[in-house]
């Protein structure tokens, strides 16, 4: 069954911790979604974070940031409940890790089959 763009509206973004969701949101939008003191000192997502894009038709789609590290699995399975899509991204050097196979795993029993994988790589430039 193909979905048209126009019935995305709601978008969580998933993770294993430090895989990089926030900094992609925020690479995508423009908005930081760790909102918190303690987010943006520890640098890891606690509560759901939410912000937007606007598309180039004019759409605006919600994003949902959920907490990737697994003392925070209720804050994830709040924020993925209900949504039109979900992108799961995964570190390009660490791949598939524990928190990767247990957001799928609820993702499956939460019946959301609408997904994009999404590879996270970061470059860095070695001093000579």
């Amino acid at each position: 069954m193909e979905q048209k763009m126009e019935s995305i509206r709601n978008v969580a973004i998933i993770a294993h911790v430090d895989h990089g969701k926030t900094t992609l949101i925020k690479a995508l939008t423009g908005r930081n979604t760790d909102r918190w003191e303690e987010e943006q000192r520890r640098g890891i997502t606690i509560d759901l974070g939410f912000t937007y894009f606007d598309l180039p038709c004019g759409d605006r789609v919600g994003i949902i940031d959920v907490p990737g590290h697994e003392r925070f699995i209720n804050n994830m399975v709040a924020g993925v409940v209900g949504m039109d899509l979900v992108l799961l991204v995964i570190a390009a050097d660490e791949g598939i890790m524990p928190q990767t196979r247990e957001h799928v795993d609820i993702l499956n029993l939460l019946g959301i089959e609408k997904s994009i994988i999404v590879l996270n790589v970061v470059l860095s430039l070695a001093n000579d």
